[in-house]
């Protein structure tokens, strides 16, 4: 049985698939968001492709996992140059933190740890985002804008948290999650009490990124 997009002009190919393509993550995020465990013809029915076409572009299910937070660390660093480029140290850290929670980036990517083995290109994008945040902490801490005893790893903590906040209504995940944030934020800034306990270590949490 041929394929409709098979009579289409080159152009017309190539931006089918183009779109197919984005249906496909769209709704991988979607399905697998609610449901980890999900079978890959799920996402195939959801973007209303046929399980053909999506096995074209993805190998099998852990392709696509792997795909969607790749995607989701490269909009991480992405949101981190772009905060880089902010001359005010903290309205640099804040307005980065407030990008990165808008973009919902770390809902999938905590839902998914270890359910894929990451490449090396993942691994150098994840090395290049913790140096970038690091440098923001290091400059708003620097400023005197930023409590002295948070550590980079805090970072990843306090997104964590204001991905878990999730309602039925997307505005209002937004909304809350900012209101989250703020608040946070508030508790960052210089001066408050001491925090109590010992920051989190570096790599103290890698451990959920091991393929199950």
């Amino acid at each position: 049985m041929s394929n409709p997009t098979d009579d289409l002009p080159l152009a017309g190919r190539r931006a089918q698939a183009a779109r197919n393509d984005a249906a496909i993550l769209a709704a991988a995020r979607t399905v697998f968001l609610d449901d980890p465990k999900a079978p890959i013809a799920a996402v195939a029915e959801r973007a209303g492709v046929g399980i053909s076409a999506l096995y074209r572009r993805y190998a099998g299910k852990e392709d696509l996992l792997r795909t969607l937070c790749h995607d989701g660390l490269l909009r991480f660093v992405a949101a981190a140059e772009e905060a880089v480029a902010e001359p005010d140290d903290w309205a640099a850290f804040a307005g980065f933190l407030e990008r990165v929670v808008d973009a919902d980036v770390h809902s999938l990517t905590v839902h998914l740890a270890g359910t894929f083995t990451p490449t090396e290109e993942m691994g150098r994008a994840a090395v290049r985002a913790n140096e970038l945040v690091d440098g923001l902490v290091g400059r708003a801490r620097d400023a005197g804008r930023l409590r002295p005893d948070v550590v980079t790893q805090d970072v990843g903590l306090l997104l964590e948290g204001c991905a878990a906040i999730r309602v039925p209504d997307p505005d209002r995940t937004r909304q809350l999650r900012r209101r989250h944030l703020a608040v946070l934020l508030a508790g960052l800034a210089v001066p408050g009490p001491p925090l109590p306990g010992p920051p989190p270590a570096a790599g103290e949490f890698d451990w959920r990124w091991r393929a199950k």
